[in-house]
């Protein structure tokens, strides 16, 4: 049985754009970047996913600085990588194949943000029989508007979508409990 892999989700630029308004967890990129080093240290496999976004003036356009990744993110040779344009890293992508033809079921999962493309991507892994592991405290997301005008922080989004997705898609854990296991 293969280690389990880690799968980086989104870890750009553009996600710094102030127009996303407030966001939650300053430590997400730390952890990510933790869990990073570990699992590489560990020579265990990682993959990076790229919102390479279609919408005209997105900060994530292909073509645009803010699709850059972050620092703390930076794939190393040798880590493949995968462009998407929605919000399931499986959709569009070549993800599912990779990890089928290398026996690679169990994935833990780290990015931006919670409660889309992390979220979305969460659900399609274990709706195609992976197993997932969450890492909570490695992504964050912003706060939303509600079609009724209700205001949700961010720290709401963040915990009413980790609570949706535990038990059901996958198991949320921290990154101290993910090292831990290592």
């Amino acid at each position: 049985m293969q280690a389990p892999a880690l799968l980086v989700i989104d870890v750009q630029q553009g996600l710094d754009d102030a127009a996303y308004g407030a966001r939650n967890n300053p430590e997400a990129e730390a952890n990510i970047a933790a869990l990073l080093g570990a699992w590489r240290n560990a020579e265990r496999p990682v993959m990076h996913v790229r919102h390479c976004s279609l919408e005209a003036g997105s900060p994530l356009r292909a073509e645009a600085p803010g699709n850059a990744y972050k620092p703390e993110a930076q794939p190393r040779d040798g880590e493949p990588e995968f462009c998407k344009s929605v919000n399931s890293a499986f959709i569009g992508t070549t993800l599912e194949a990779y990890l089928r033809e290398r026996g690679l079921d169990e994935l833990v999962i780290v990015g931006l943000t919670t409660d889309h493309c992390v979220s979305t991507s969460t659900r399609m892994a274990g709706n195609l029989g992976f197993s997932v592991t969450l890492v909570g405290d490695a992504t964050a997301t912003f706060e939303r508007t509600g079609p009724d005008g209700t205001h949700y922080s961010a720290e709401q989004m963040h915990d009413v979508n980790l609570a949706s997705l535990h038990g059901e898609f996958c198991t949320v854990r921290t990154t101290a409990e993910v090292l831990a296991t290592l």
